[in-house]
């Protein structure tokens, strides 16, 4: 989970995530520099699950950069991306790693339930919204990754590290990535309420079309990049 100043939904969110995971487990939270009580309540819960939860210091340098700091703390051979704001429903783990023993996909991308602030369901999916199946072309002229409903294989990290800090977003570029050298599968559960309250850190409108082609240009430029180097290495 990647945190900053989001006390006025954390609570939930917490309660959520540990009531799916188990004895083992750990929650990896990396807080970028919070300034209201975000920390406090992290704080609270510690000795109150016999799930490990670690807090640490994020890299104060923006979503990406944290989220690149929880998954190379992060020690678990399966790892779910969370935001700080949603709600995970009960069974989100058992589906999420059902699909992961039937395939040797790099990451499992489920569905969620749009809510507003108060938790009222809009009526809406998030694939609905956004069209969401696997395949490269279509990832790259409409996005359906989103990292709170994505969860990845740990032998796909070295893929996906470091996530470059120019792109849009880190979950589009773990998408793409997976559906470049590895698999993405889709998977049709709705299995978290996903918030959307005005203040979030992913944006559910279209920029203009020139930052919409320029963004595009910058994230395949990044991925031949970075498949170049996997290449290289592969042959070294």
């Amino acid at each position: 989970m990647a945190t900053y100043n989001g006390e006025r939904y954390i609570r939930q969110q917490l309660d959520s995530i540990l009531a799916c995971l188990s004895a083992g487990d750990e929650l990896v939270v990396s807080d970028d520099g919070s300034t209201d009580g975000t920390l406090g309540i992290l704080a609270s819960y510690a000795g109150r699950s016999t799930v490990g939860i670690r807090v640490i210091d994020g890299p104060h340098r923006g979503v990406i950069a944290n989220f690149d700091n929880a998954l190379r703390n992060a020690k678990g051979d399966f790892i779910f991306l969370s935001d700080q704001d949603d709600v995970w429903h009960p069974d989100k783990v058992e589906k999420v790693m059902a699909a992961f023993a039937k395939s040797d996909c790099g990451i499992v991308v489920h569905d969620a339930r749009l809510v507003d602030g108060g938790g009222k369901p809009l009526g809406e999916t998030l694939y609905e919204r956004r069209q969401s199946k696997p395949g490269f072309v279509k990832n790259i002229v409409k996005n359906s990754y989103v990292g709170c409903c994505m969860a990845i294989r740990r032998d796909f990290l070295p893929a996906i590290l470091p996530l470059p800090e120019n792109v849009e977003m880190h979950d589009w570029w773990i998408g793409l990535m997976s559906d470049a050298v590895s698999e993405s599968v889709f998977i049709d559960d709705q299995l978290i309420d996903y918030r959307r309250h005005g203040d979030n850190a992913s944006r559910m409108t279209h920029y203009p079309l020139p930052k919409m082609v320029s963004i595009r240009v910058v994230m395949l430029r990044e991925l031949c990049r970075r498949l170049k180097e996997l290449r290289a290495g592969d042959r070294s």
